[in-house]
């Protein structure tokens, strides 16, 4: 026989609620599973930090301040310190839908904060007249300063820990490749037809070049981030906060997070605009566009292997069907842009929420905190990935890309100043219809001498990209 699950009871403003005696959550969270079991999704993890990380900071700052009891703020911050460090993390239990501005998990935290601290201080949990989550742990605060300083927490930690450095082993990692490539003629193509010779390594260098604009215009973006309400409490007047309050819990932010954070001019603004979300997500979004179009150009540029292009090869990461063997498919590449399209559905919903608040507040903040700090990670995820399992193992197909740049009509183009566009138009339909190539037909027809038709189609000479100006 099963043992008996024993349990405590809780009370807040509703009455009185059975809550298992091993959750850390209390009676606040309990409603809210009741409430909402939407999508089975919970908090973001790098989304729990931030709050713990707020939590940890404005228990400090109100022990220092008179606030709050030393002992209690002690408590409440090793009780932060164990959870960040990975202890209790299946207590944070709130669908990602649930009510308006984000109340449902703040009380979450708030709760299984409390309860742990209680803990620490030798008593049980849900004794919230020792240590209370909504007067001691949720000190001078409120849902609705707390959770939009969340979010920008939560983004700059997922910048920080997962976009960044995947960008920049990606942009590496590209470079890398235009070195390695860089004496490979291949045919280019614009309207997805022939065009002049290009160098493979030149390919390369552009996405790197891509990459590292999008990187440069995250960072802009992300410095509004780290501007902070925190202290506006519930409408941005900081009401029942102390005069410097708001001040040093955001130098312990900044101290705790090894980054430069600053207190929001006007309270109220930084808690009914979500315009910092939206520029991030904005610029997420056309890094995203600009990471489809990269993988498209994989897949092509990998196609085949018999009746593709098949100027690169991408490695092979596994078997690509479940009833042609041999066969394999651009995978990473598929992944990505999937992954991107996500990104992009993110930001269209970040835009609708964002527009949706009403007077002093944004209700619609769970959504934007979701969808924001995970399309910044799963974009991390997938460009490390990318990287590591496909970039860094591309293979040129050297006489490949060679054959299509020689056999192009493009090549023509050369012509023009030398023979004039109308015989150069000429000599492509010929050499199209006929199947002679452009050189032969230049020099039957005696239109340039063999020594300046050589050094007018020279394939390395043309592909050169120009030089840089000092």
């Amino acid at each position: 026989m099963a043992d008996a699950i024993a349990y405590r009871i809780e009370k807040d403003s509703m009455g009185e609620r059975q809550i298992p005696d091993d959750a850390y959550y209390g009676i606040q969270t309990l409603r809210a599973t009741e409430n909402f079991p939407i999508s089975g999704l919970r908090p973001l993890p790098t989304y729990v930090d931030a709050c713990l990380l707020i939590k940890k900071a404005t228990a400090i700052a109100n022990a220092e301040l008179g606030c709050i009891p030393a002992d209690l703020s002690q408590a409440i911050v090793q009780a932060a310190d164990e959870i960040l460090q990975g202890s209790l993390r299946d207590q944070f239990v709130v669908d990602v839908y649930q009510a308006g501005a984000g109340t449902s998990h703040h009380m979450n935290v708030n709760e299984v904060l409390a309860n742990r601290a209680l803990e620490l201080l030798g008593d049980q949990k849900g004794n919230y007249a020792r240590v209370s989550p909504n007067d001691h742990v949720n000190y001078g605060q409120s849902t609705n300063d707390v959770i939009p300083t969340a979010i920008r927490i939560g983004g700059l930690l997922a910048l920080e820990h997962s976009l960044y450095p995947a960008l920049t082993d990606a942009i590496a990692s590209l470079d890398a490749k235009a070195e390695e490539f860089h004496a490979v003629v291949k045919s280019g193509r614009t309207h997805l037809q022939d065009a002049v010779p290009v160098r493979l390594g030149e390919t390369f260098k552009a996405w790197a070049q891509i990459l590292t604009d999008h990187f440069n215009r995250l960072e802009a973006a992300a410095q509004d981030l780290t501007i902070l309400g925190i202290g506006g409490s519930a409408a941005g007047t900081g009401l029942n906060t102390h005069p410097q309050y708001r001040y040093r819990v955001t130098q312990l932010l900044s101290d705790l997070m090894g980054q430069p954070l600053k207190p929001a001019p006007h309270l109220m603004a930084a808690m009914q605009s979500m315009a910092p979300f939206v520029a991030v997500s904005g610029a997420l979004r056309n890094l995203a566009q600009d990471c489809v179009k990269i993988s498209h150009d994989l897949r092509l540029m990998d196609s085949g292997p018999k009746t593709g292009l098949k100027e690169i090869q991408l490695p092979p990461v596994q078997p690509g069907s479940s009833i042609m063997p041999g066969k394999y498919n651009p995978v990473m590449a598929e992944m990505t842009s999937m992954v991107c399209f996500q990104v992009m559905g993110y930001d269209s919903a970040i835009a609708l929420a964002a527009q949706a608040g009403q007077l002093e507040l944004n209700v619609m903040m769970p959504l934007i905190a979701y969808d924001l700090i995970h399309s910044i990670e799963i974009l991390g995820n997938t460009l490390a990935a990318l990287t590591h399992r496909c970039i860094r193992g591309i293979v040129a197909q050297s006489d490949r890309c060679h054959d299509y740049a020689e056999g192009s009509l493009a090549l023509v183009t050369a012509l023009n100043p030398h023979i004039g566009y109308l015989n150069a138009a000429a000599i492509a339909k010929e050499s199209l219809e006929t199947g002679k190539s452009l050189r032969q037909l230049v020099l039957e027809k005696q239109l340039m001498s063999p020594e300046d038709l050589a050094q007018v189609l020279d394939l390395d000479t043309m592909s050169l990209p120009p030089k840089p100006s000092i």
